[in-house]
């Protein structure tokens, strides 16, 4: 049998076992949830030791050397205004020109008259709205002429309105002009 490379590693690096990689790694996994964690390293801070000397904010720039505000006896503020400082540089600030959601598209602007005269659609737009113009204010125009001619006659129907409608008057009143019907005294054809 040809050994896997799990045998071939383990041959190589001293030891005699022919598990497989499995069984190895589920035996050390139980290992080590039963034994505790090693606790990292702690750096000890002396607290006789005073804080390093720090160089005033002022004065520093981005080639500075800012690992003495790191140190775990200098202040929190002081900390952080050196690190204001530090990033409020230009370099710092500068767009990688990846983000393209950076520019505001909501504000346009608009297009100068001379580039919009120029373009031969907007000419064909331009046109069409002078049309639509000139065929609004003709409409308005008939509009305004027929509705003299539909009041004049508006006001005739009120005055038939007016007169007294009763039994016998009613035939009295009635036109002349209106034909009799043809083909009876009941209006209906005959077959």
């Amino acid at each position: 049998m040809t050994p896997g490379p799990d045998e071939i590693n383990n041959r190589e690096q001293g030891g005699t076992e022919t598990e497989p990689f499995l069984s190895r790694w589920s035996r050390r996994k139980e290992e080590a949830l039963r034994s505790p964690p090693e606790p990292a390293p702690k750096k000890t801070v002396d607290p006789g030791a005073p804080a390093p000397e720090l160089p005033p904010l002022d004065t520093l720039t981005p080639e500075s050397d800012f690992r003495a505000f790191f140190h775990p006896k200098v202040d929190e503020d002081v900390r952080r205004a050196a690190l204001k400082k530090l990033f409020s540089d230009p370099h710092f600030n500068v767009m990688d020109g990846l983000d393209v959601y950076i520019d505001d598209y909501s504000k346009t602007e608009p297009i100068p008259a001379a580039m919009l005269a120029g373009l031969r659609q907007a000419q064909n737009i331009l046109q069409w709205a002078k049309e639509d113009d000139e065929k609004r204010a003709q409409d308005k125009l008939e509009q305004d002429k027929l509705q003299p001619q539909a009041t004049a006659p508006a006001l005739e129907p009120s005055a038939a309105l007016s007169v007294p409608v009763l039994g016998s008057e009613v035939a009295a009143n009635a036109p002349d002009s209106v034909p009799a019907p043809a083909d009876g005294a009941d209006g209906r054809a005959k077959s």
